[in-house]
């Protein structure tokens, strides 16, 4: 029986929320409304109007408290308590890259440069009125969070780092221009995966990279066994220059395309395939037999290709030299990779970005997301598998 009233009851609210305008945001308005109700009783110690010796202070009133969120802008009834106050706890936590995304919103309508685009970007967010002083309340905060997120000292050891930049349309002097992010993302010596610099760049030069490697160590890093990357000359420059003694993997899945763009398209697939199993041998040694195999099938056919895979293959075999760990995790970028489509997913609604400081923010606010969840996540190179590798270099220097 009670059941069947709870299936009554449900079946009732949802046929309730049905004939609303929007459907999902009132069925959110309505379960935020339950859970701060819950929330505040517990708080207070006692429903509204009832006794309990329990209770710790007393209701009084109410406020609306708007709330910007996805499906929309909702206007809570929020209770409010005499002592202590009370603040909903999904208002308080609201995500970093929420509010950055709304704020670089609003940013665009208070400068004047919005267009059509970014006004159907706030329309399908739900959100409504745009106001300076929210602005500069939300920034505020994200702004602080996300330099100290850049400027923190690193670890002075992260055995390796993997590195690569993104680009977006940006607003700068009145006029739209491409403007680079570089990123890089390290492994500590217990395995534990970790957003090192994000840095804007106008341009990606050897020497935008060398500086961005500088910073680096300004910021405590001073050993790194291999970088990975893509086939980028400044950064293989950058490396070679200033992390003398450590090594460079060129990114397998970038030097595959670099091959392949060299062959027709309809054979494309069976080059890719026999491809894929040099990286995939049990050594470098094997790795290499394969791969003189398949220029000597292919050179007279494909001469262009097969002489790009010829003077990179070297590089893109370095992870051999670490063969304690797995080497799916040390051939390519692809973990960078989809952080960074991720990240474009979600910055390609906007278009063009009102400001560096925006762009900065919400890519930042993002970054620093993935780096707490990767915290409380398993390792993503066993500590063990570490231990093995730097056991046995500081027994070959002591021989």
């Amino acid at each position: 029986m009670a059941q069947r009233d709870y299936k009554a009851l449900l079946g009732g609210l949802l046929t309730g929320f049905l004939t609303e305008e929007d459907p999902v945001k009132a069925m959110l308005e309505w379960l935020l409304g339950e859970l701060m109700k819950i929330e505040s009783e517990a708080k207070v110690g006692a429903g509204r109007g009832k006794h309990s010796g329990e209770r710790k202070t007393y209701f009084s009133g109410y406020r609306v408290r708007r709330l910007d969120s996805r499906v929309g802008t909702l206007y809570l009834v929020v209770p409010k308590v005499r002592k202590g106050g009370y603040v909903p706890f999904f208002v308080a936590e609201r995500k970093r890259s929420e509010a950055a995304l709304i704020s670089l919103i609003q940013e665009a309508f208070i400068n004047g440069v919005s267009t059509r685009k970014i006004e159907r970007l706030a329309k399908s967010l739900g959100i409504e009125g745009i106001s300076a002083s929210e602005v500069s309340e939300i920034t505020k905060g994200l702004d602080g969070r996300v330099e100290e997120f850049r400027t923190r000292q690193l670890k002075a050891e992260y055995p390796f780092i993997w590195v690569d930049a993104i680009y977006e349309k940006v607003r700068a002097g009145g006029k739209v221009v491409s403007m680079a992010m570089m990123i890089a993302y390290g492994v500590d010596k217990d395995g534990q995966r970790e957003i090192l610099a994000v840095e804007p760049m106008w341009e990606e030069t050897e020497d935008s990279w060398r500086e961005f490697m500088r910073k680096l160590k300004r910021r405590g890093v001073r050993r790194v066994k291999m970088f990975i990357s893509d086939a980028h000359a400044g950064i293989q420059a950058a490396v070679r220059k200033e992390w003398v003694g450590s090594s460079w993997q060129r990114c397998k899945v970038h030097f595959m395309r670099n091959i392949l763009v060299r062959v027709p398209h309809r054979d494309k697939a069976r080059v890719a395939e026999k491809l894929k199993q040099i990286w995939l041998q049990p050594d470098k040694r094997s790795a290499e037999k394969l791969a003189a195999l398949i220029i000597e099938e292919y050179e007279s056919r494909y001469p262009e290709a097969m002489r790009c895979l010829e003077e990179g293959l070297e590089d893109s075999l370095q992870f051999y030299f670490f063969p304690e760990i797995d080497k799916r995790r040390l051939s390519s970028t692809n973990g960078l990779e989809r952080t960074n489509r991720e990240i474009r997913r979600r910055s390609r609604v906007v278009g063009v970005f009102p400001s560096v400081e925006s762009y900065l923010r919400l890519i930042t606010s993002y970054l620093i997301e993935y780096s707490e969840d990767w915290a409380n996540e398993y390792a993503y190179i066993r500590a063990d598998k570490l231990g093995q590798l730097l056991e046995s270099e500081q027994a070959q220097a002591a021989s």
